[in-house]
């Protein structure tokens, strides 16, 4: 009995890992640009642009190349909030506006934290990188986010 007890366990356990790796997988892929006073800077992002993504975002990841990160699409402008629970790697989170210039950069995100990050002013989007990427390659607010849900990429 405790061996059937265990195998259900433990096939349990192994579906719930290959179902979050699927979903990191299944998210679609876009080369966006930041235009900065320094010159353009791109990143390769995966899109969530619907509540089960977003509510997963990078959580659980370990590592994230440095041009990678993750655009949180909410298809309207509202006030957000994140946090850092499940996500053991630091972040920077771009805010950006409805005509997509940065609103705001919160920089390096504390891991694991359920403190809240809340947006200054209604936002489009969020764009999560590696924390401290923002200040090394310039990101400031007003700088212009180009992506395909500004319908901007050029």
């Amino acid at each position: 009995m405790r061996l059937t007890v265990l195998g259900m366990i433990v096939s349990v356990l192994l579906t719930s890992c290959a179902a979050l790796a699927g979903h990191e997988a299944a998210l679609p892929v876009q080369t966006i640009r930041i235009d900065t006073a320094s010159g353009p800077k791109e990143f390769k992002v995966e899109v969530a642009a619907d509540a089960v993504s977003q509510q997963h975002g990078l959580m659980y990841r370990r590592d994230l190349p440095a041009d990678a990160g993750m655009l949180f699409d909410f298809h309207q402008e509202a006030r957000v909030s994140f946090w850092m629970k499940n996500t053991p790697l630091p972040l920077d989170m771009v805010f950006i506006r409805a005509d997509g210039t940065v609103s705001s950069v919160e920089p390096n995100a504390i891991p694991f934290s359920t403190a809240s990050i809340p947006s200054a002013e209604p936002v489009r989007a969020v764009l999560e990188i590696n924390g401290g990427r923002a200040r090394d390659l310039g990101i400031k607010p007003g700088d212009r986010v180009r992506a395909e849900i500004f319908h901007d990429v050029e």
